[in-house]
């Protein structure tokens, strides 16, 4: 199974910080917030992740890639610790794919549709981090017991956010897990269904695909993936797991990203994990 990470963005929320910057490599902590992401995906049981980046931003491909050169001067040095953890970056199974035009996230995620074939794949959005990584083995027991079905995470989200969201519509099946009959990408609140805003995180069939390359403009003029899954309702199962919002953490805004970046911080200093070396 593969595991998308759309990562073409312009980043302009965060200008003039990402004008030659990636937003995703911004530091949450001690790592670029990518980081955080590449390994949960692989620690969901990808076997490779697959960032949909653009041509302008090779800082992220660089930071993936071995660097033998620095590993060699680290150890000189003595510091083994440090040149173990470039090793180890070095060494996560990722590639790329390109987005050439920044066309919206459906358009990102239909960039891998040659690599992703015929099986299921996760698509982890870049803004959201899940340090525990425990989400998408959650959504993947939901997936299995609906028959492969596509399940999306959701979390309720305060009604002055609610057009921030993909919104679902539909009936709670079990605990925590809704099936889907509907989906509106960025409702006005008194158009929402519910307050359930799609989180970030998805576990998708392969149909998705294929209505990805036929599916309109939506919202802002671009491709939208919530637009795709609600079409897709017509034609299979789609369900959604209400996660606990202590799992996740947003980094898609200024204001969050420091808000994340003190969380994490706090968190992982009682747990003696951060500045050891």
């Amino acid at each position: 199974m593969k595991a998308l990470i759309p990562a073409a963005g312009l980043g302009t929320r965060f200008l003039p910080a990402t004008k030659a910057q990636p937003k995703e490599m911004l530091l949450v902590v001690d790592r670029p917030a990518i980081q955080y992401v590449v390994e949960e995906g692989l620690a969901s049981g990808a076997d490779e992740v697959i960032i949909i980046n653009s041509y302008g931003k090779k800082a992220i491909e660089e930071h993936f890639s071995p660097d033998p050169e620095l590993v060699k001067i680290l150890k000189e040095r003595g510091k083994a610790d440090l040149a173990a953890l470039v090793e180890y970056v070095g060494s996560l199974n990722v590639s790329y794919v390109y987005q050439t035009e920044a066309r919206g996230l459906g358009d990102a995620v239909c960039c891998a549709a040659n690599e992703v074939g015929d099986e299921r794949f996760y698509v982890l959005l870049g803004d959201v981090l899940v340090p525990k990584n425990n989400m998408l083995p959650q959504m993947k027991v939901v997936s299995d017991a609906h028959g492969g079905a596509s399940v999306i995470a959701v979390m309720p989200v305060p009604d002055d956010q609610v057009s921030r969201f993909g919104v679902i519509a539909g009936v709670e099946v079990s605990n925590g897990v809704w099936k889907v009959t509907k989906l509106v990408e960025k409702p006005a609140f008194e158009d929402a269904p519910s307050n359930l805003g799609v989180f970030g995180r998805y576990l998708l069939s392969p149909r998705i695909m294929e209505i990805l390359k036929t599916i309109e403009p939506g919202v802002g003029g671009e491709i939208q993936l919530t637009d795709a899954l609600d079409a897709l309702l017509a034609e299979e199962e789609v369900y959604a797991l209400v996660i606990d919002p202590n799992d996740g953490y947003d980094t898609g805004t200024p204001e969050s990203w420091l808000e994340t970046n003190n969380t994490l911080f706090e968190l992982r200093k009682s747990e003696n994990r951060i500045w050891a070396r």
